[in-house]
């Protein structure tokens, strides 16, 4: 089963982004003035009137400010060109039909496929009268449209899914992803050549320019039989080094990736120390009791290092995830990659796992026999007992005399009991302590 995809098609800073936005009616693309913003192919799944599709947004053909990326943004274009079944080609009502407007009509009048003219920014009916002006690019009517304000999202819809009706499917219809896997890291780790090989496509462009990815893209791919969704990340960067708004946006994306992943890939470069920047993204990630695998990327390079001295060096640098499990890999040629999606799964069922609660008690009575909380405040701590609330992450409720009275460091000690008693050992634990008077305690 395959969705049906729709692409936008323009040349620069004719509302693109905005347009995938607004019929996704949730901010996807990054939109800004400077033009090049977009330059992979940014996608989601819409659902209308029954029927889904895949709309992708595309850098602006005939793009000037990223000239040292002209020819990947190029591919790019052409490859959703290639693989969609209709084309939304938008200009802009406001400038009127511009030699760019007219190369990009040309170009699209070389393929044998729909196409809808979509004339954007038609904000007041003041600017009606004047959408006569692009029938001279040879597609009809245009539609008009404004991206920004939502005017005319319905009939635009009406009419995509009227053209893809033969090919068209249902939500039902399609594979449900088994788990989103964030793949993150800073600049140059490789993020999207791993994304590109679990795609076996050229789904993003990779580039030793640091910064190439901006939006963070959802690439949907199959392994046995089971579909799965990577989300390509931009490179994190220090705060106080982030130059502009569409840097700003694109963090923004890179955590809110992490938070809805069910697994994080959380890529390294084997040569390289670990940094300030690795640091606090493996924090983020400990804050969101995210399941992680730490990606050590281009262990080909790493020559004369033994993989346990760096692992070693790894937990120690990144507090919080001593528990997450690495992986070497090479993700230029594909080594250790599918291993590493296999025992992102096994995370997955990890996260899922469900403790009854006498079993549960009975080992935290084991934890507390071995160690007792330290008394504060002239007081002792005590458990009454505790009882597993939910999962993803899996999370603790403990039923205690006064929950000021546990620390971190308690909290930690109980995690590492549970993590070896019970088949969640490789996952982070979340703990709620609430207070509760009680006559006894499961240890006194």
């Amino acid at each position: 089963m395959y969705i049906p995809t729709v692409a936008i098609i323009g040349r620069p800073n004719v509302g693109k982004s905005s347009l995938l936005n607004c019929l996704a009616r949730r901010r996807i693309s990054i939109v800004d003035p400077t033009s090049g913003v977009t330059r992979d192919r940014v996608s989601t799944e819409i659902e209308y009137s029954g029927r889904l599709f895949e709309i992708v947004d595309t850098g602006g053909i005939g793009i000037q400010d990223v000239e040292e990326l002209r020819e990947e943004v190029e591919t790019q274009i052409q490859i959703a060109i290639d693989t969609a079944h209709l084309i939304l080609f938008v200009v802009d009502v406001r400038e009127g039909v511009t030699p760019l407007d007219i190369t990009v009509a040309e170009r699209l009048r070389q393929i044998n496929k729909p196409i809808i003219l979509i004339a954007n920014k038609v904000d007041s009916p003041k600017q009606e009268p004047f959408l006569g002006e692009f029938f001279k690019l040879g597609f009809g009517e245009p539609l008009p449209l404004s991206a920004t304000e939502g005017f005319g999202r319905s009939a635009l819809l009406d009419k995509i899914v009227s053209l893809l009706t033969p090919i068209a499917t249902t939500l039902e219809e399609l594979a449900i992803p088994l788990m989103k896997l964030a793949v993150v890291g800073k600049r140059n780790v490789g993020k999207s050549t791993l994304i590109n090989t679990l795609a076996n496509e050229y789904r993003v462009i990779v580039s030793e320019i640091p910064g190439t990815t901006r939006d963070s893209i959802d690439v949907r791919f199959e392994l046995d039989g089971k579909t799965f969704i990577a989300i390509d990340t931009p490179g994190v960067r220090k705060k106080k080094q982030i130059e502009d708004s569409i840097e700003f946006y694109s963090m923004v994306r890179a955590e809110r990736s992490i938070r809805r992943a069910d697994v994080v890939l959380f890529m390294l470069d084997a040569p390289s120390k670990i940094s300030e920047v690795d640091k606090k993204l493996g924090s983020y990630i400990v804050e969101h009791f995210k399941p992680c695998i730490i990606i050590v990327n281009k262990w080909d390079l790493a020559e004369g290092i033994e993989t346990g001295k760096f692992a070693d060096y790894i937990h120690a640098q990144l507090q919080g995830l001593s528990f997450a499990p690495l992986s070497f890999v090479c993700a230029q040629d594909g080594q250790n990659v599918i291993s590493t999606i296999n025992l992102a799964q096994e995370l997955f069922k990890q996260a899922n796992t469900r403790i009854p609660t006498a079993e549960l008690n009975k080992a935290l009575e084991g934890a507390i026999t071995v160690h007792r909380p330290t008394r504060k405040k002239h007081k002792m701590p005590r458990i009454y007992y505790g009882t597993q609330v939910s999962v993803r992450p899996p999370t603790i409720a403990l039923f205690v005399n006064d929950p000021s009275l546990f620390d971190s460091d308690y909290e930690r000690y109980l995690a590492n009991c549970l993590r070896k008693r019970f088949p969640f050992s490789e996952v982070p634990l979340r703990f709620l302590f609430r207070a509760r008077t009680r006559s006894a305690s499961l240890h006194t």
